[in-house]
């Protein structure tokens, strides 16, 4: 059941939406009782650097091993995208930056200070905003710590992934348990309070009781915020070709589910306080730029790959799109280079769509969605009105899984690993409710 909630994926964690009759997805945003996302002149920014020096063999997301050094032609670039994306979506405030991959920690300090620089001079960078690196714990990514700090960084996430070095090489990583103590000890003494480290499970050969001492063994060196992730087999990649092979196991999903209760049992005796699916904090510590996402809050992407959320105010829209860049690297230099940004694809979202992320992303928080939150999207439909005379939502509510309350909607503790079973329960009853509702309004005709 964790699966879908707890894959390791990095970046904004982006829902895509299910298909619905043309008939409900073109006519809904005209329906009473749903508005426009709320307007907003601040929004988060994701920057995606695509390279790495070897690819994992797990691993199936947008990287490229680099074929030349270009370095100086991917900062131009992303320069000029960001500063196209900022003005096209009119924001004048960048509350945090996250520079993912790839491996980010690859690029020069040079690189992240320039699209820093950018961001403050067409928009807003308080001193204050979190900025955050994914840095790959090699000793070339711990020697260029405390130049990305002078950088404008003041943020690590450190791709432990795990302690025991015959996984690491399983795995694919280029690194060994030493370099990512050391990287952590590094980061923690320029960064104290503001580094989170990645640790994964449900690796090959694995067991409940060898995760447990590795976990306990992290985090006696571990700063304020954890994230854990399930290892999912993707097809393509050499591990999934392993294991189909037999070469490799990997734990059962049984086995995986009681290793994500054990680990949270864990971290919170060790008081890490868990806010989201596979996220963990102490000291309030927790990732605001990632809490952008999971509030349906605007966001830009820049770089190969990368996702966006925001309403293109510049060209005098008022409705949020969702973006997405060019994959492919060097397709994607030659088309900032032509027209100043590399959007491949973006598609408007109806107030159907839009209700559906901040249901989803919503549900992956401890604290769920509150009643105001709801209400920014959906002032006349509220989550009552939507879901309590469901007689599913109420058997979820007297199983001990769902709580809707005068609070708002969330999860259980039992529940939030069972998110994934609920949520096409409550899309469907989403979609039932503003079907009903555009077929009421269509029947009294136009005001």
């Amino acid at each position: 059941m964790l699966r879908t909630f707890l894959t390791a994926v990095r970046g904004p964690a982006v829902f895509v939406g299910r298909c619905f009759s043309s008939e409900v997805s073109g006519a809904v945003s005209t329906l009473a009782g749903f508005s426009s996302p709320p307007f907003s002149t601040e929004a988060s920014l994701y920057v995606h650097w695509p390279y790495c020096l070897k690819r994992c063999s797990y691993c199936n997301f947008n990287k490229y091993i680099p074929r030349s050094d270009n370095q100086d032609v991917m900062l131009e670039c992303l320069q000029r995208e960001t500063e196209t994306l900022l003005k096209l979506s009119q924001v004048s405030r960048i509350t945090s930056v996250f520079f993912g991959g790839g491996t980010p920690s690859l690029a020069h300090p040079s690189t992240i200070a320039a699209v820093l620089e950018t961001v403050a001079r067409h928009s807003g960078l308080s001193e204050e905003a979190e900025v955050t690196l994914e840095v790959n714990p090699t000793p070339v990514g711990s020697s260029k710590l405390e130049d990305f700090l002078h950088a404008g960084v003041n943020r690590f996430s450190i791709g432990v992934q795990s302690l025991r070095d015959d996984d690491l090489k399983v795995l694919g990583r280029d690194h060994n348990s030493q370099h990512a103590l050391q990287t952590v000890a590094e980061a923690r003494r320029l960064c104290p309070g503001r580094v989170s480290v990645d640790v994964m499970f449900g690796r090959p050969g694995q067991s409940v009781a060898s995760w447990e001492l590795e976990l306990d063994e992290l985090l006696s060196v571990c700063d304020d915020h954890v994230s854990l992730y399930q290892l999912t087999l993707e097809r393509g990649t050499q591990l999934f070709r392993q294991v189909q092979k037999g070469q490799l196991s990997v734990p059962s999903d049984d086995i995986t589910a009681v290793m994500y209760e054990s680990a949270r049992r864990i971290l919170q005796k060790r008081g890490y306080l868990q806010y989201e699916v596979s996220n963990f904090a102490r000291n309030g510590a927790i990732s605001q730029h990632n809490m952008s996402y999971w509030k349906a809050s605007q966001y830009l992407g820049v770089g190969p790959g990368a996702h966006g959320r925001f309403v293109p105010h510049g060209e005098g829209d008022v409705c949020r799109e969702a973006r997405t860049q060019t994959l492919e690297p060097d397709v994607w230099l030659r088309e900032v280079q032509q027209r100043g940004h590399g959007t491949r694809r973006r598609i408007p979202l109806t107030h159907l769509g839009l209700l559906e992320e901040v249901l989803v992303m919503g549900l992956r928080l401890i604290d769920g969605i509150t009643h105001q939150h709801w209400q920014l999207f959906s002032p006349r439909a509220d989550l009552h009105q939507i879901l309590s005379s469901s007689s599913e939502v109420q058997d979820l509510q007297q199983t001990g899984l769902l709580i809707l309350d005068d609070r708002g909607l969330r999860c259980s503790w039992q529940g939030l690993a069972l998110l994934d079973s609920m949520l096409p329960t409550l899309l469907l009853l989403l979609e039932a409710y503003i079907t009903q509702g555009l077929q009421e309004q269509q029947a009294r005709g136009p005001p």
